[in-house]
């Protein structure tokens, strides 16, 4: 039998360019002779641009890509679009002086195939053997598919790219098509863009993750703890879920509409002669969701301690939150009830033993662990918050067995049962690797997008951004 016969393909920092319609940055990635991989991302984030870059498609600005084959063969709607627009140019009648028929299915297929005895078993298998004379361009869409597939397939590629190859076939010939598929695996290395996890075949070997024009993550599939983390953030990124209500029976008192949730004025924070904040004015309206960014020692935490009442200093600035002005007469209750707050620190005072479910259900309380009865209903939004962050199954798990991106998924739900109008993430990435990091952004944009509740999303870095979030601010360490 034959070996595989792709060297290493390498990009190293490489940047490139679609007629200005977007771009890929700064594509790390390796592919080994003996790997077939998965591409998977959500909708635009550039999933179809990477595959095309391994037939040569796009223009590199920056970095180097090396070990592209040159015998690839590629089936992807771009590439079904294009040849659908080649044949219906020959339509033209003011450049041919005869009416053009179209290239047969036929032509399309056999001429120039490296395996003609290959190609007519799969026109055999596809069922395709009465449209071999008809013209490529009167074919539907499922039937044009089934032509490029055989195409590429018989060409005997060196490499194998198929852009979402299972779309619009019936059930009978996906399950020959997979099977065809996997009887190649030793002598053919595919890539693959799938949406849908269950589509995957089993000969797959490692994942490329892509978003945003980044290749994010990629994930070799025998590393079951990966897989099921990256399945879980595709789950955050693409289910329809919504975010959970809050409970009906217990709301949070209305507040004032016309008023900001917080207005500092002039806020200044120091200790002796050391100004930490200085002369601070900022102000958050409703549903107006920011960034707090700055290096160690700019003030962040000083800064969210005069908005929670938790410094000292908060009385003797001008403060004003959720209606009230700092200093008359409101107990913090009063305040902290309108704020969900999640931070390292939290994480670490949350140690009882647990179970996932009750560490939701406890933000109700704002208690660490359980010592209420709960109702019916707060167990029924805690299970769709369970839903939502693809943990259903782990709802009587014990939290601490958890691993630490896990615990922090939790610990925003936490936070956001009650939809408190001010949620408050203290650096929610600290600590954790790559993939926990982009579950826990992942559930920031998708509660950005889908509550009434404003986001505070404090980081060290200005420039780690985050989709729905539009206000930023920067502290300087003074």
């Amino acid at each position: 039998m034959d070996s595989l016969r792709l060297d290493s393909i390498l990009f190293k920092q490489v940047t490139v360019n679609f007629d200005d319609r977007f771009t890929l940055s700064e594509i790390d990635w390796t592919i080994e002779p003996n790997q077939h991989w998965v591409i998977t991302g959500t909708n635009g984030a550039g999933k179809s641009a990477l595959a095309a870059v391994l037939a040569g498609v796009g223009d590199i600005e920056r970095g180097t890509v090396t070990g592209l084959p040159k015998n690839v063969g590629l089936v992807s709607f771009e590439a079904q679009a294009e040849l659908i627009a080649k044949e219906l140019k020959k339509d033209d009648a003011d450049i041919m002086d005869v009416i053009s028929l179209g290239t047969p299915v036929r032509e399309m297929i056999f001429d120039h195939c490296q395996d003609p005895e290959l190609a007519q078993e799969l026109v055999e298998k596809f069922g395709i053997y009465p449209l071999l004379d008809r013209a490529f361009r009167k074919l539907s869409t499922g039937e044009t598919r089934k032509v490029m597939l055989i195409r590429a397939l018989a060409n005997k590629p060196d490499l194998l790219i198929l852009d979402e190859p299972f779309d619009g076939l019936d059930v009978d010939t996906l399950a020959m098509l997979q099977a065809h598929l996997a009887s190649i695996i030793d002598t053919t290395p595919m890539v693959m863009v799938l949406n849908r996890f269950d589509e995957m075949p089993d000969f797959i070997t490692h994942i490329a993750y892509v978003d945003n024009g980044r290749l994010a993550l990629t994930v070799d599939k025998s590393d079951d703890n990966a897989f099921n983390e990256l399945y879980q953030l595709l789950h955050l990124k693409t289910t329809n879920l919504d975010i959970p209500e809050a409970d009906p029976v217990n709301k949070l008192p209305v507040l004032d509409p016309c008023q900001p949730l917080v207005k500092l004025n002039q806020a200044t924070i120091k200790y002796g002669d050391t100004i930490i904040v200085d002369k601070l004015d900022w102000t958050i309206e409703r549903g107006q969701h920011w960034q707090l960014s700055g290096p160690n020692g700019s003030g962040k935490t000083g800064v969210l301690s005069l908005i929670t009442g938790d410094h000292p200093q908060c009385y003797v600035n001008d403060i004003f939150v959720f209606g009230f002005q700092r200093g008359k007469g409101e107990s913090i209750w009063q305040i902290k009830q309108f704020i969900g707050y999640v931070s390292t620190s939290l994480q670490w005072e949350y140690r009882v033993s647990t179970s996932c479910k009750n560490v939701i259900i406890s933000g109700f309380y704002d208690s660490i662990g359980m010592y209420t009865k709960s109702s019916d209903n707060q167990k029924k939004i805690a299970d769709q918050w369970l839903a939502l962050l693809g943990m259903t199954d782990r709802a009587d798990q014990p939290f601490n067995k958890l691993s630490y991106g896990d615990q922090r998924l939790l610990l925003i739900a936490r936070a956001m049962v009650k939809h408190p109008p001010l949620l408050i993430l203290d650096e929610p990435c600290l600590g954790l690797d790559d993939m926990n990091r982009q579950l826990v952004l992942a559930l920031i944009e998708k509660i950005c997008q889908g509550s009434e509740t404003t986001v505070l999303y404090v980081n060290h870095h200005a420039e780690d951004k985050i989709k729905g979030i539009e206000n930023y601010l920067e502290l300087k360490k003074s």
